[in-house]
């Protein structure tokens, strides 16, 4: 498809941004508003803890700041996506990132001063917050005369206090981990060290990493990057698989005395955190703001771990898909089937999306005709427009995608995918006070996978070229085993290492490496050959300095499928619940959030009901063979 510059592409085909801002002087009439409210900070600051009136006065005075300074940084942001080099929203953009920064240093003395009240003085202010039922039933289970608020023996709280309970409950919470002034700020000073492993991973891994040059099927030299590399590892000849394999590991071979020692001091610097915040762990610290206990993190490896003897069917498949005697790790990402499907235009594409996703009632099917029709998505690739895509926007407006359609099938998951977020977004935003409206990543991945599985589901059940469906299934079984099978070997991976310097051993490259090669092996199982140069794909991973975080993309997929199961099992209430789920934002912890959608991921059922998904879809690839 020949890029077109976006002066040639159809309004249709744009989002409209001006449903945030009409224009742009009116984004610089809202800066000025805004600096004009800062001007009163002082003033609430004197006057934030003096009673609950003037508490419930100062929250929404600064929530009102807040709504504003988003605005104007995602209006600019999402301006300069459309075309980076244009100079005037690359400079709205900074302008807005200083204006967020200073609001935000600004308002940094709201939790200090409301953690310094006296012992019980905020638990008074969250129960004058909270709804009642005079009957002693929990408010939000409450079903008399329909929902909570309707309820006859209901009694609503504090009115304006009432959308900020959950914040005040959460700095209750985090009370026993915050230290002394002195200590804090202490703590503070030390951010800049903290970042130090990451940057210099990411300098050595972006800048300085030199890889080398690999010949391609038809004899062509490639310089090898981060992007082609996985390009060259679809190749169907398998020479050019090893090659590529080979030569790009040997650059982080190369760099791996240096890079043991980045995250060597990555995982010290999170035990350090959670030592001085008093946790027992860093895993524990970092589930904290989740409010997930550690069990759960054991729980999904102990699970997986359980169902590996599917992974090793799928290698055995796999191998047996691409009629080798033996599967290396450079196979893994050899295509098993082919794209047959010719391309997709946009309009097709929303049409099979508005069709897979129709299970899911005719409201959800009207606001994705909505969402087409109304300048919600940014549509097709143009000079200088951000890559990739994303959902996104404000509250009070509805949400943006953006999009980069290229018309294959990877297209058309990708305007499910997106439009799953969007919907999150919508239906969150509709349901709750701005303060609770946002929701935690835990969560943000469940909506856009149940989207995608569904869609799934539907292409499968209506597609009868078995070429196609061969490549569906593919797709749908490279979910599972990268999604939920590799990413909780990762997590696993960061529990070993951090446990390891928590119990005071020193993480070298050998260690690392020991380490990283024993847990493949373990995933992948005694069918697939085990070489050196896998144990140094650690070495590659950027996730691994924000630790703790890919267990989520596991846990977060294996909700979508138990989700999806459920609702084309036709399970009574399965939309119901799900849409209550979407409309929840972040008005309770993820876990509490999840069970609306009737699932429970205390006892590990969601995983195993996801590894039996995998296993199903793996038995129906293996009939195609």
């Amino acid at each position: 498809m020949e890029e077109k510059t976006r002066e040639q592409i159809g309004r249709k085909y744009k989002w409209t941004l001006e449903d945030i801002y009409a224009t742009d002087e009116a984004w610089e009439q809202d800066y000025e508003k805004l600096e004009k409210l800062m001007e009163d900070i002082p003033r609430i600051q004197k006057t934030l803890t003096r009673d609950e009136k003037s508490l419930a006065g100062a929250l929404h005075a600064m929530e009102q700041m807040e709504h504003i300074a988003g605005n104007l940084f995602v209006y600019a942001r999402m301006r300069r996506d459309e075309d980076n080099s244009n100079t005037t929203y690359q400079a709205r953009t900074a302008r807005a990132m200083d204006i967020n920064v200073r609001l935000g240093s600004a308002l940094s003395f709201v939790s200090p001063a409301l953690l310094a009240l006296k012992p019980g003085v905020l638990e008074g202010y969250i129960e004058a917050a909270a709804p009642h039922c005079k009957k002693g039933r929990d408010p939000k289970t409450c079903k008399k005369g329909g929902r909570c608020s309707k309820c006859s023996n209901h009694t609503h709280g504090n009115k304006l206090l009432a959308p900020y309970d959950f914040m005040l409950k959460e700095l209750v919470r985090s009370k026993k981990h915050v230290l002394s002034k002195k200590e804090e700020r202490l703590l503070s000073m030390t951010a800049d060290i903290a970042g130090a492993p990451k940057d210099i991973f990411t300098m050595i891994d972006n800048a300085d990493m030199k890889f080398g040059t690999v010949k391609d099927a038809d004899g062509t030299r490639v310089q090898l990057s981060h992007g082609k590399y996985i390009v060259m590892m679809q190749s169907p000849d398998r020479r050019v698989r090893r090659k590529t394999y080979e030569t790009y590991y040997r650059s982080y071979k190369d760099m791996i005395n240096t890079i043991s020692a980045a995250y060597s001091a990555s995982v010290k610097k999170d035990v350090f955190y959670a030592r001085a915040k008093k946790f027992g762990s860093a895993l524990e610290k970092s589930l904290f703001s989740d409010n997930v206990p550690v069990a759960l993190y054991d729980n999904l490896i102990e699970t997986i771990h359980k169902n590996l003897p599917t992974m090793y069917h799928y290698v055995d498949v796999r191998k047996k898909a691409l009629g080798l005697t033996d599967l290396a790790m450079y196979d893994i990402y050899a295509p098993l089937a082919k794209e047959t499907h010719g391309e997709y235009s946009y309009e097709q594409s929303m049409e099979l999306v508005k069709k897979g996703l129709s299970v899911l009632g005719e409201e959800y099917g009207n606001l994705l005709q909505e969402a087409q029709d109304t300048g919600w998505i940014d549509v097709y690739e143009t000079p200088g427009k951000t890559s990739g895509a994303y959902s996104w926007g404000v509250f009070g407006v509805h949400p943006y995608v953006l999009l980069n359609h290229r018309g294959d099938l990877d297209s058309v998951f990708t305007i499910a995918h997106e439009l799953g977020h969007a919907m999150h977004t919508y239906h969150s935003n509709k349901n709750q006070p701005e303060a609770k409206a946002g929701y935690e990543i835990f969560v943000a991945e469940v909506a856009s996978t149940v989207n995608e599985v569904l869609l799934t589901h539907y292409l499968l059940k209506t597609e009868q070229d078995a070429d196609a469906r061969r490549y569906i299934l593919n797709h749908y079984l490279d979910q599972f085993r990268t999604t939920v099978v590799r990413q909780t070997m990762f997590a696993e991976f960061e529990k070993m290492t951090h446990a390891a310097v928590e119990a005071g051993e020193a993480l070298t490259h050998e260690s690392l490496c020991r380490m990283y090669g024993d847990l493949n092996a373990l995933y992948y199982g005694p069918q697939i050959a085990r070489d050196d140069t896998i144990s140094f794909e650690w070495s590659r991973i950027p996730h691994f300095y924000n630790a703790f975080y890919v267990y989520k993309y596991a846990t977060g997929f294996s909700c979508a499928v138990k989700i999806a199961a459920d609702i084309l099992s036709g399970r009574k209430n399965a939309v119901r619940d799900y849409i209550r789920f979407l409309s929840s934002g972040g008005s309770d912890y993820p876990l509490e959030l999840l069970k609306l959608a009737h699932v429970d991921l205390a006892g590990g059922e969601p995983v195993n009901v996801c590894m039996q998904e995998f296993a199903r879809a793996l038995d129906e690839f293996e009939q195609m063979l």
